[in-house]
């Protein structure tokens, strides 16, 4: 038996999953457990409260909570707007993006308590045990990492009874739907997800259940980017969480980043999960429209190809990889110019880009204009450009016989 009497510091969400985990290893290794639980997005005050309540409940030594909302743009959020990253053209890594930085405090956790092991209650299906491992196991080789419902096969209806039976705290049952929720979206899980061909009901929307039901009047808006960081909405400037945090109520209410990504898990299998990503499709279409007034079409071309990788990466949980620091600094970079306002409309289920201007604007560093006057170049050097330019197809005709 080990002699090891250090706590256990195990990833909480309060969920059935986490909640077992409390008890279970407790009494299987003999040792404290302490709860944590990183705030990324999603944890008010009251659910904060109830978090460590349910932790104590369960027999935890301790609960931690850490605010790490802003840490997670810093590290995270502000490279995924800066490459507008959108998996499989549609998805802005709502869930999942956070893994690394959550793996990252909890080892810091067990740094200072000297604890020799952390635990999360994930399962064998899902992308989360891969992301909170390959993490854990890139800050601290030498960390014991447990998994206790994934390593057992532990299904639902095993899990509370195990916790009926040692009188501890049920978690709240009756959902159909399974809802992860943070700074940069929400992700919902059902029965429909679970294959390819319907989408979710209307009432398991979270963030917008009443906007086609009880449509909002249209109304314009503007968003302030500074390097490519959102720094005002609608004129008044905020903190970057804040201004995320304003723009899901706001964006959300009018149905706005809805969607259903089906795409491949980090397993190598297809998966499928309904989202809500008003805050982060607002920031990264008017994000990328400023950027299309202010970059070169060769800085787009390169960061678009750097980002798609950086998606993949993030998506994975390798953010901590040293690839990603480097393809970070080159996005970083790549924003000296992205300032600028962005003017745009919302509607129901609809976002419309009214305009963008900037002091970087490369349309007004221009003399000529599209489609009118040349200005830059005379009616000669325009008719030998298209001849150069049309010197390949000529050779490849002439050549073909």
């Amino acid at each position: 038996m080990s002699t090891d009497k250090s706590p256990i510091i195990l990833a909480f969400s309060g969920g059935l999953d986490t909640s077992f985990c409390v008890p279970w290893l407790k009494e299987n290794y003999s040792r404290d457990v302490v709860t944590a639980c990183v705030d990324t997005g999603g944890i008010d005050e009251a659910a904060a409260e109830s978090l460590e309540e349910r932790s104590k409940a369960l027999g935890a030594v301790e609960h931690v909570l850490i605010n790490a909302k802003q840490e997670f743009f810093e590290t995270v959020i502000r490279h995924l707007i800066a490459g507008n990253v959108l998996r499989g053209n549609a998805y802005p890594l709502c869930v999942g993006a956070e893994r690394g930085l959550q793996a990252e405090k909890l080892a810091e956790i067990a740094r200072a308590r000297r604890a020799t092991t952390v635990a999360h209650g994930c399962t064998a299906a899902g992308n989360d045990q891969v992301r909170f491992e390959v993490a854990l196991r890139t800050l601290n080789p030498g960390l014991e990492v447990l998994a206790p419902v994934r390593d057992n096969s532990w299904v639902r209806d095993e899990q509370l009874a195990y916790l009926e039976k040692q009188g501890m705290p049920l978690p709240a049952q009756g959902s159909a739907y399974s809802i992860n929720r943070g700074l940069w979206g929400v992700t919902i899980g059902g029965q429909e997800t679970l294959t390819s061909e319907n989408s979710i009901p209307e009432a398991a929307w979270v963030l917008s259940p009443h906007a086609f039901s009880e449509p909002r009047a249209a109304s314009q808006h503007t968003l302030e980017f500074r390097k490519g960081i959102p720094a005002k909405l609608d004129g008044k400037s905020l903190p970057p969480v804040k201004l995320i945090e304003a723009l899901e109520t706001l964006a959300g209410s009018y149905g706005i980043g809805r969607g259903i990504h089906l795409g491949d898990t980090v397993l190598g299998t297809k998966g499928r999960v309904a989202f809500e990503a008003p805050a982060a499709i607002t920031l990264i279409t008017a994000h990328r429209e400023l950027e299309k007034l202010v970059l070169s079409a060769q800085q787009m071309r390169i960061k678009d190809s750097v980002a798609a990788i950086y998606g993949d990466l993030v998506h994975e949980g390798k953010q901590l990889d040293l690839a990603c620091a480097d393809i970070e600094a080159m996005l970083v970079s790549s924003q000296r110019r992205v300032t600028g306002t962005v003017k745009f409309t919302l509607r129901p289920g609809r976002l419309f880009i009214d305009g963008v201007e900037s002091e970087h604007s490369l349309l007004a560093a221009t003399r000529g204009v599209y489609g009118e006057s040349a200005g830059e170049w005379t009616p000669a050097d325009a008719l030998g450009y298209a001849r150069i330019l049309s010197l390949p197809g000529t050779l490849q005709t002439r050549a073909g016989g």
